[in-house]
């Protein structure tokens, strides 16, 4: 007998997502995740400007995404949900508060993803020179939305294998770089505490340059909340979550703060290959690895290219979830075989516009894009805040069996991350540049939200957060 084919298949209406990711996907994802091409691209100019205390500002925000992260992870086993934090923002304080901050993250990832294209297209088009960029653009848009066009294990797939190179990358970058230091590469002398402690010290530029690090490692390490929504669609979604949020502690200090560590133990902070050529490049060049420059040129590809597959999964998700909820158009919530198709349509489109800009007006378009996804990731963080803080208390008295995943010492911690928030927002306004993101992000979030209290006042999208998954509302 035979089936409807895939691209005949009717749009499924009321049908959930399919469940199509396997745990060693979700285990992968979770671990390479953590490594975004921000750590590869703009660690250096943080490392310029803070000497050898991005080792502290890397740990100073490394434990704030901690606390996100767990806070996040507490809420996601409870009610696993393709809309995560939004979903909780929703049940928690109000349709307003998933509308705002659903859509703010949604055009957070479709101009990432356009970012992240142009990345890839300017290393690639180095290699062929003959091809112009706008075409490997097109072509790695072309071959993503494909991707995430079909099953979820597809998607699931992708993400395994870069993960699983990103990784791999890393883990032989810091075992290089760790013989190293201790002097037991062929050629190499121990550097000893010399390049920590020398140079001008350990804080060289002051208070001043640790906060121009600290705000740029906050910033590079957006993209940890893709393994609670991936969590949804697959097998066991709340033992996945769970195993995921309790190892974020050592994937942190290990990618982030550990490659902080070595690399400016082995190079002078004021070398100038370490903001020209990336801190992984200056450091495989300096230990003596021959061709450092295109592998690493390989690594950041493989980490671009992820990037721009799980941006588009996520925004597909997001918008699936917001219409679930009544709170964005409802062709945006059709279903094919488990998958929002024309969610991910739309979000690939979205992301190719920004690609458009870039290319038609490179000064002012783009760049008041760019300014205004600048700070969305904290107001996101805010809300995963705020949210947590009322549904605990909702969940310890009401349903405590669903705390799989417990945020520490609450609620005096999630104060601690809130504060934390609250500080970065402030250190924000201190510089030109931020200060200029900051109030681009804020006009957007304004808007969103008075859109979203409008809606919920006229009972516009009065769906609930319960209609993405069978829990009952706190």
């Amino acid at each position: 007998m035979s089936q409807t084919s895939v691209k005949d298949a009717p749009p499924e209406s009321g049908a959930p997502l399919g469940h199509g990711l396997k745990q060693r996907h979700l285990s992968m994802i979770a671990l390479g995740g953590v490594i975004g091409a921000g750590l590869f691209v703009g660690s250096g100019k943080a490392i310029a400007a803070a000497g050898p205390s991005i080792i502290l500002a890397y740990t100073l925000s490394g434990a704030l995404v901690m606390l996100v992260m767990r806070m996040l992870g507490e809420m996601a086993a409870a009610y696993p949900s393709s809309g995560s934090f939004s979903v909780h923002a929703d049940r928690a304080l109000g349709s307003w508060a998933g509308f705002t901050a659903g859509w703010s993250f949604w055009f957070l990832l479709c101009v990432a993803v356009g970012l992240e294209g142009i990345g890839a297209a300017q290393i690639v088009h180095g290699w062929v020179p003959g091809v112009p960029e706008w075409a490997w653009v097109a072509l790695f848009m072309l071959v993503f939305c494909g991707t995430n066009l079909a099953a979820v294990k597809n998607f699931g797939e992708f993400e395994f294998w870069f993960a699983a190179l990103k990784i791999t990358a890393i883990v032989l970058f810091l075992g290089i770089s760790v013989l190293a230091i201790l002097g037991l590469l062929p050629d190499t002398e121990a550097p000893g505490m010399s390049n920590l402690t020398g140079h001008g010290g350990f804080m060289p530029n002051g208070v001043d340059g640790l906060i121009v690090g600290l705000l740029a490692s906050v910033f590079a390490y957006g993209g940890l909340e893709t393994v609670t929504i991936a969590a949804a669609e697959s097998e066991h979604p709340v033992q996945g979550v769970a195993k995921a949020v309790r190892t974020a502690m050592w994937r942190i200090a290990v990618f982030y703060i550990g490659s902080m560590a070595v690399v400016v133990t082995l190079l002078p902070w004021t070398a100038e290959e370490v903001a020209a050529k990336g801190p992984y490049v200056a450091t495989l060049d300096h230990i003596g690895i021959d061709g450092a420059g295109q592998i690493m040129n390989v690594v950041i590809l493989i980490a671009l290219l992820s990037a721009m597959n799980a941006n588009i999964y996520g925004a597909s998700r997001m918008a699936n979830s917001l219409v679930q909820r009544g709170q964005g158009p409802k062709v945006l919530g059709r279903l094919y075989h488990g998958v929002p198709r024309i969610a991910v349509l739309t979000s690939s489109a979205f992301g190719f516009v920004c690609v458009l800009l870039s290319y038609w007006r490179p000064d002012d378009i783009f760049q008041w894009l760019l300014n205004t996804i600048g700070a969305i990731i904290l107001v996101v963080w805010f809300f995963i805040a705020a949210a947590q803080l009322r549904l605990r208390t909702k969940l310890e008295r009401e349903a405590p069996e669903k705390l799989v995943v417990k945020m520490w010492l609450f609620p005096w911690l999630t104060y601690v991350a809130l504060a934390g928030m609250a500080a970065v927002f402030v250190l924000m306004l201190r510089e030109d540049e931020t200060r200029t993101q900051l109030a681009y992000t804020g006009a957007l979030t304004l808007i969103l939200m008075i859109v979203g209290f409008v809606r919920q006042r006229t009972g516009a999208g009065n769906g609930t957060a319960a209609a993405e998954e069978t829990a009952p509302r706190v």
